[in-house]
């Protein structure tokens, strides 16, 4: 596994186990809120997680700042104009730096993850909360709507309705209302908690680089093309793989009835 660190970054910690990447944000005074500082350094972390051999990520509060991530820092909001906020919301951002990676995402959600907060989330594989998370859209009660994908990838998770009331409302739900509409994929109780995550992660770093990369991939692109189309997606995709070293032992361990020795390649 090569090295990976996050040595230079006050806000954002790193730590590699295996094939698994745990990515911490540490902005415990704020409530891990997304300031300039602390979207610089995930937007770094993330670019050298996505060339290493990192099978999957894990995206986190710490328990310091006993939230996710509690939202955008709003002293910042309040000082740009137009143009400002333009150029802030230039492409990539954060989420898109965490939504484009190669790796799956999970998305440990500790606690609270509010307006900037839960559109990181969403920019996430998977999400699993823990039962005390709060998450939503707020930005309404600031006179502003969603500004880091909220709009769109809220409605693709819950359906446009719910979407208008979350964002509409600036209404917060609890983990459990939040796996019932399809916010989250999980909702656990704390005793679950760590222990559904690490097993998440680790059964997807059990699996081929290549083959999660892919289908990381032909999921993704589930939501932006017709059926017809993304079935011939998936199907180059799938044809892809077979000129894998990866396959050829994938296919060999089952015959054999052994544990495939990944190679990446």
């Amino acid at each position: 596994m090569s090295e990976l660190h996050a040595d230079d970054c006050e806000f954002v910690r790193l730590d590699v186990d295996g094939g698994v990447a745990t990515i911490t944000l540490d902005r415990p005074d704020a409530r891990n809120a997304l300031n300039a500082a602390v979207r610089t350094e995930l937007k770094r972390v993330a670019e050298r997680v996505s060339g290493s051999d990192v099978r999957v990520v894990v995206l986190t509060g710490s328990e310091e700042a006993k939230a996710f991530v509690a939202g955008a820092d709003v002293s910042e909001l309040r000082e740009r104009d137009t143009f400002e906020q333009r150029e802030a919301s230039r492409r990539p951002r954060v989420y898109e730096a965490v939504a484009d990676l190669p790796q799956p995402v999970v998305a440990r959600i500790n606690g609270h993850a509010l307006g900037g907060g839960c559109e990181l989330a969403m920019a996430c594989d998977v999400r699993v909360a823990h039962e005390r998370a709060k998450l939503g859209q707020p930005e309404i009660g600031l006179g502003l709507i969603p500004g880091g994908g909220g709009t769109q990838r809220l409605p693709r998770l819950v359906g446009e309705g719910q979407a208008m009331r979350l964002i509409l409302s600036g209404e917060l739900v609890d983990a459990e209302e939040a796996a019932d509409i399809g916010l989250v994929d999980l909702a656990c109780a704390d005793g679950e908690f760590d222990d559904r995550v690490d097993d998440l992660a680790g059964s997807i770093a059990d699996h081929s680089p290549l083959a999660l990369e892919l289908g990381k991939e032909a999921i993704r692109a589930s939501g932006r093309l017709g059926l017809e189309d993304g079935l011939d997606y998936e199907a180059n995709l799938f044809a892809q793989l077979f000129a894998s070293e990866d396959k050829n032992e994938g296919i060999d361990a089952f015959l054999e009835d052994r544990e495939p020795e990944w190679r990446g390649r």
